[in-house]
């Protein structure tokens, strides 16, 4: 314990504080930080190895076995041996087939063995994380013990690390309001894109009933395809009214009310011929229109919501980066 820590108060009323030995705990923790995410890193690589061993083990034995099979024809006798023998092949195949299944044998044994070599390397690493599992923690905890050191001592670093800290939670705060209305976004924009999708469906049996009078049978899919449509509208606006108030969080004014859907049946039982058949083919595809604008507005907005969060992660990931270089410095 360095003397600063024994005697706080005389440190911050003589305004000199030593920081030596916590400086040294910090450059320890920050070497253990850097070997956690090297052995992250290399942990997720081993992973993706695995895994593609994994295929190919599955794939080398699937046709190994294949292999196997033939020789084993071949030599049993049968109908492919007999064709072979006609041919005058047989044991030439024979040979072939052996040699097949022989190499395919031995890249199997070698991808086995590379298997093993890859679960020892990942033995390795996971028992080099455990040691530095906790390095991150451990480091923002020196980081926050010698930051209060400075701001309580007349260190002018103390001062920038104020105005750093009030930035940083203000950036974060911002950085997660509009993540949250990013994510209210893609919501919005995969529901209503169901409604598109069921107004599509019901555009194109509404076609083909006025172009080739589909009849009853067109009718009631052309129904059946607009009750879809206004279940998944009723959705879509529970999506569009939380995405609204989500935006209300980051300054975004907008109302996003879905046309609605008209699923009446009544002029198609009582009046089904060419006009009815046209006039709902045309109130159809204005529903779609006013949906799709509505849909490009969205994606519009999540795009815009999606660059301005990358913004923010940068200038968080900058002040976070400057408050431990003036910590650590």
């Amino acid at each position: 314990m360095s003397r600063a820590e024994r005697f706080p108060t005389a440190a911050r009323r003589t305004g000199v504080i030593s920081f030596d030995d916590i400086d040294d705990d910090l450059r320890a923790a920050r070497e253990r930080v850097r070997r956690l995410e090297q052995l992250t890193t290399r942990h997720r690589t081993l992973a993706l190895q695995l895994d593609e061993v994994g295929q190919l083990l599955v794939d080398l034995e699937d046709r190994l076995a294949k292999e196997e099979h033939d020789v084993a024809k071949l030599e049993a006798g049968g109908f492919a041996a007999f064709l072979a023998g006609l041919a005058g092949s047989k044991e030439e195949r024979l040979a072939r087939e052996r040699a097949e299944a022989q190499a395919l044998r031995e890249r199997l044994e070698g991808q086995r063995t590379r298997l093993r070599w890859l679960e020892a390397d990942r033995a390795t690493v996971e028992s080099g994380l455990a040691e530095v599992g906790t390095a991150r923690e451990e480091f923002a905890a020196l980081l926050e013990r010698k930051e209060r050191l400075l701001v309580e001592s007349d260190d002018p670093r103390g001062r920038e690390l104020t105005e750093i800290g009030q930035r940083l939670a203000d950036t974060r705060a911002d950085l997660r309001e509009h993540e949250e209305a990013h994510g209210a976004g893609v919501s919005a924009a995969q529901a209503v894109a169901r409604v598109l999708h069921s107004l599509g469906n019901a555009r194109g049996a509404s076609r083909w009933d006025m172009l080739s009078g589909g009849g009853g049978l067109a009718d009631m899919m052309e129904h059946g395809h607009l009750r879809n449509a206004d279940e998944a509208a009723w959705h879509a606006q529970g999506a569009l009214d939380a995405f609204s108030r989500e935006l209300a969080d980051v300054g975004v004014r907008a109302s996003l009310q879905l046309p609605e859907v008209d699923t009446r049946w009544f002029a198609d039982m009582f009046f089904d011929n060419i006009i009815t058949d046209a006039i709902k083919h045309q109130r159809i595809a204005r529903t779609g229109e006013a949906v799709a604008e509505i849909g490009q507005w969205v994606n519009g907005t999540v795009g815009d919501l999606a660059a301005r969060c990358e913004e923010l992660t940068r200038q968080r990931d900058l002040l976070v980066a400057r408050r431990e270089e003036v910590i650590a410095g």
